[in-house]
Order: structure tokens, then sequence, then C-alpha cells
């Protein structure tokens, strides 16, 4: 039988699982081999009276119950780390792992160098930076924070609204050579690319003036992925509403050319959601104001 300080051992041993997906791989980040990690997952299964996860010939897959424990692990997880950072010696000394999970594009560029900068100036940290643009279910995901373009669709988060995007209609030279005039009416024959889900067949515009315009477009390419997006727009295969943070410098080199420039897009939020909790990771709360000071800077962004 474990002895009690194994306890939480055997919980991150199972939550090392789940988030690799196999023994093998959790056994290799923990530095211990494969049949250790099966004994503890086995131990832990044992000690509980439930079954965590289904065995395939192929595959790990948490069972109902496995999800339950996986949220609950986490938990104790988290708030160990944060007891131990309360009473470490240095408290001046962020350390642990840090888990945020943030948007493909965006992640790739301006945000990974606010990630980047947080982690070299506190080289303790243990920064798991992922990138995923497809609504997550925070619990399983086992994430620190969630950085999302659009609405963050789980009420039992904390929401805090980074900024807001500008977005408008861009195009090659070639596809502002084929629009007649500066006005929706116009833009409207062009062929679009459209990303969802956040544009369909209809786009909404505002004049700087005020005055609004719902666009009907002709998609000949719709796609989830905006590096996909952008790629077609700059192949000239039609305009597309993109944000300004994404085609800044393209639109400053004259690769792209803002199609209708007294007419903008819906802005859309950037939100960054994590869970409550009476008093969150020292680590946690840094890297937050480290985003919050970097995401005023980016270009396109209200902060």
């Amino acid at each position: 039988m474990s002895k009690p300080l194994d306890r939480l051992g055997l919980l991150e041993t199972f939550v090392r699982i789940a988030e690799r997906g196999t023994i093998s791989g959790a056994a290799r980040d923990l530095g211990m081999s494969q049949g250790s990690a099966s004994r503890q997952l086995k131990e832990l299964e044992d000690r509980l009276g439930i079954q965590l996860i289904r065995r395939t010939t192929h595959s790990l897959a948490l069972t109902e119950a496995g999800l339950d424990v996986l949220s609950d692990a986490r938990s104790l997880i988290s708030r160990w780390d944060t007891l131990e950072e309360r009473h470490a010696g240095d408290t001046d000394i962020l350390k642990g792992p840090l888990r945020v999970v943030a948007p493909v594009a965006l992640g790739q560029l301006h945000l990974a160098d606010i990630a980047i900068a947080f982690q070299v100036a506190h080289p303790n940290i243990m920064l798991n930076w992922r990138l995923e643009d497809e609504v997550i279910r925070f619990a399983e995901v086992g994430c620190d924070c969630w950085i999302k373009v659009g609405p963050v669709p789980d009420e039992s988060l904390i929401v805090r609204r980074l900024g807001q995007v500008e977005r408008l209609i861009v195009g090659t030279p070639s596809i502002a050579d084929r629009l007649e005039a500066c006005t929706p009416e116009a833009a409207s024959r062009l062929p679009f690319v459209t990303l969802t889900p956040f544009e369909g067949a209809k786009i909404g515009l505002k004049h700087s003036d005020g005055e609004r315009f719902e666009l009907s477009v002709n998609s000949s390419l719709a796609t989830n992925n905006i590096m996909s997006l952008k790629h077609a727009v700059q192949s000239g295969v039609g305009a597309a509403v993109l944000p300004l943070w994404f085609v800044a410098e393209e639109l400053e080199n004259g690769a792209l050319v803002d199609l209708l420039p007294n007419w903008r897009a819906a802005t859309l939020d950037v939100n960054l959601a994590y869970l409550p909790a009476r008093r969150q990771p020292r680590r946690l709360s840094a890297f937050i104001e480290a985003l919050e000071t970097g995401f005023r800077r980016i270009p396109g962004m209200t902060a």
C-alpha cells in the first residue's frame, strides 16, 4: 500500500498519462520506466476502486470516472503547487509548470513573443505552449489559462477580455484592380475566401461614419485555419476579412491592399479564461500581467 506521501505522485503520474495518451510517453516525461508508470496507474485504480483508463491494443481512453478523477487530480496538484509556492524559501523566484492554450496564428507570432520573453525572464518556469483554434474542454486539457479569439463557451471559468481585434477586407493588388469602386456593393462582385466560423456568405461591415452594411459574398474557398486563409489571399484566390495584426506587414510593403479603407468588419474579442481560485499561483498571475502588457503593443489590437 502506498504511503500518504506517495498519493500526490500517483495522481501526477495519472495526469501525465491522460495528457500524453500513452503510458510510455508519460514514463519518459517523468523519468521512470514504463513498468513503474503502469504499476502506479494500477495502484491508483486499486486505491480508488474504479477503472480510470480503458486500454486497447493501440490507445488509451479515459473512462467517465477517469474524467472526473482527472479534474480533481489537477485541482489537488494545483493547490499543492500553490501551497509550495507560498511557503518556499525564496518567494521572489517564480517556478513550476505553466500550461497555456493559445490560438494558432496569434500564438505563433505576437503571443509567442510574449510567452518566450516571460519564460526567459523566469527560467524556472516550465512553459507548455499549446496552439489550438477549436473549443477545448478545459478540465480535460489541463491548462492554467486559455487565450481564445471569440466567446469562451464555459461558464465555469473566469473570463476577462484582453482586447479587440480590428479586421478589414484585404486582397492582392490584382484583386484590387478588379474592384470598380471602394464600396461594399462593388466588393460583393469579387471572389472571396472565408474563415469559418467567423464568416460565411454574409459579412457585417461598419463605415467610419457609423453606417452599417451587410455584404453578401460568393465564397470560392472556406477554411477554419487562418494561416491557410492568408495563403489563399496572397495567392490571389480572392479577397478576405483578416485581422490587422496578421497583415500589417503585407499592407506596409504593398503585397496586400486594404480594399475598403473606410469600412471595417466587426471586431472580435480576445479573451483570457482560467479557473476560479481563492489564490492563483504567482506564476499564473505574473504571466497574465505580462500578457496584458504585451497585448497592448500588438498592432491592430485595442486593449
